[in-house]
């Protein structure tokens, strides 16, 4: 079974149990920061894909690795069932999975906002209100990405949505408008 059809009941459930002890934000802040550990250390990686070492031993690390972390005890008891059934690989997509489902509940869309330079406070607040009017009146969650090879300006993803106000952009609009007369 691929990470993305594993994740979806995994994130449900476990985002069925943080909406009933309203826990959703602290799971997904614990889970993210947990999923990034896993990514950026390949031994505790590859220990944990093993098949040959027993669910028992993968699932006593992972809750040493939670207690280490200071994690909720949801979080916590999530991440040892997941290293226990051999899903520590599945842990970035269930951790994508259940931030769709608690930002759906919220009313919240992702944003991705790619800038030349970090956004200031000021920049960031403005950007995020004309948001708010641009996506409908849902709140927008910023995922912001410097990216030094711009020009300048700024793009915004968000689902199906871009906007385009980097330099390249207006740029190409342009060439565009002057190649046509």
């Amino acid at each position: 079974m691929t990470p993305r059809r594993a994740a979806g009941p995994y994130a449900k459930a476990l985002f069925a149990l943080a909406k009933e002890r309203d826990q959703t934000e602290l799971v997904g802040r614990e889970l993210g920061d947990m999923a990034g550990t896993f990514d950026s250390d390949p031994g505790l990686r590859d220990f944990l894909a093993r098949p040959w070492i027993a669910p028992a031993v993968k699932r006593a690390v992972a809750m040493d690795i939670a207690r280490r972390s200071g994690l909720s005890k949801l979080s916590g008891d999530f991440l040892a069932l997941v290293a226990a059934r051999g899903r520590g690989d599945h842990l970035a997509a269930i951790v994508e999975t259940y931030r769709a489902l608690v930002d759906e509940d919220l009313g919240r869309l992702r944003a991705r906002v790619r800038t030349a330079i970090p956004l200031t406070d000021d920049e960031r607040g403005m950007l995020t209100a004309k948001l708010l009017h641009a996506l409908g009146g849902r709140q927008a969650v910023l995922e912001e990405v410097v990216d030094p090879a711009m020009l300048g300006g700024f793009t915004v993803e968000s689902g199906s949505i871009l906007l385009d106000g980097s330099l390249e952009g207006q740029l190409e609009r342009l060439r565009r408008r002057l190649a046509t007369g």
